[in-house]
């Protein structure tokens, strides 16, 4: 990672800093499990140095941005950087403070505390993800003001005070836009740093696909226009963010390396993924504008 880093230009003090965090936090070995393994790495130099930087200065982080900038992808990228163990959590509208904190349950005669996924982050110093986290209801978020802030301690009724580990970072994650978000009140988000996360460029879109597929130069030209060409339709409202998929797009590529029709395996990763009619066709008029009729697997592939 750290080569692949250098690569994208991320300053080397900041790496060393990294080198310096891991080295001075220990990590608990069952927990190492959860150090993700990561199978896309995220590239933008601006976006991981504020990243790296922010969590070297014990700060949390907001990652905001529209659907396909590689939220999620950058917070298992961190996990992994910083070796911590990962916990993500999902937040929708029935997630409430026991499915955070933890909740009461009965083992060997005895009532104890049911760790939730924050506990567990702030006991063994790992990162938790806040995924959607504008889709919280405020009562679940309340209980973890206190966590988010500089007193870093988990208050659990009947079972005292944690303090958190001091590696212990957290990360949210938001789509601006979506059904069922909403704004975030200036209380909550005064507890991070927000990153706004960028689009991603041409040329790291085209590096992506060089290396997590088989395509050649040519296939890799077309595959970044289809999918940059989807996103500003999306970014302009003609068409809604379901289409602009990333991984969708890769699971074609995919699809069509094993054997499967080029039109049906868009359709199975980026085209099906709208429902509404309208959308459908002007997807669709972009991928026949992209590829010709009569295109064959062996027109995309090296080898």
């Amino acid at each position: 990672m750290r080569k692949f880093l250098l690569s994208q230009g991320v300053s080397e003090d900041l790496l060393n800093g990294v080198d310096e965090f891991i080295e001075k936090h220990e990590l608990n070995e069952e927990y190492r499990y959860r150090i993700p393994k990561i199978k896309y790495k995220y590239y933008g130099k601006k976006t991981w140095e504020k990243a790296i930087a922010a969590i070297l200065s014990g700060d949390n982080i907001l990652l905001s941005g529209p659907k396909a900038t590689g939220k999620n992808v950058l917070a298992e990228n961190l996990a992994y950087l910083f070796k911590r163990p990962l916990w993500t959590i999902s937040l929708n509208i029935t997630s409430d403070p026991s499915s955070l904190i933890g909740s009461d349950t009965f083992k060997n005669n005895e009532v104890i505390l049911k760790k939730g996924p924050v506990y567990e982050a702030a006991e063994q110093g790992g990162f938790a993800v806040f995924d959607e986290i504008n889709m919280a209801k405020n009562e679940a978020l309340s209980v973890v003001h206190s966590t988010l802030d500089y007193r870093r301690v988990i208050d659990v009724s009947g079972y005292g005070r944690l303090n958190l580990n001091d590696a212990t970072r957290f990360i949210a994650t938001m789509n601006y836009g979506y059904i069922g978000t909403r704004d975030l009140n200036e209380a909550l988000v005064s507890r991070f740093l927000v990153i706004d996360m960028p689009t991603i460029a041409e040329s790291d879109l085209e590096k992506l696909f060089k290396e997590n597929t088989n395509l050649n130069k040519n296939a890799i030209k077309i595959f970044t226009k289809l999918f940059l060409d989807l996103q500003e339709k999306s970014l302009n409202s003609e068409i809604s963010s379901k289409a602009i998929d990333l991984r969708g797009l890769l699971s074609s590529i995919e699809l069509m390396n094993k054997g499967l029709g080029i039109r049906d395996s868009l359709e199975l990763g980026i085209v099906d993924k709208t429902f509404d009619s309208y959308e459908r066709e002007i997807v669709t008029d972009v991928i026949d504008t992209l590829f010709i009729k009569n295109i064959e697997r062996a027109d995309l592939f090296e080898g």
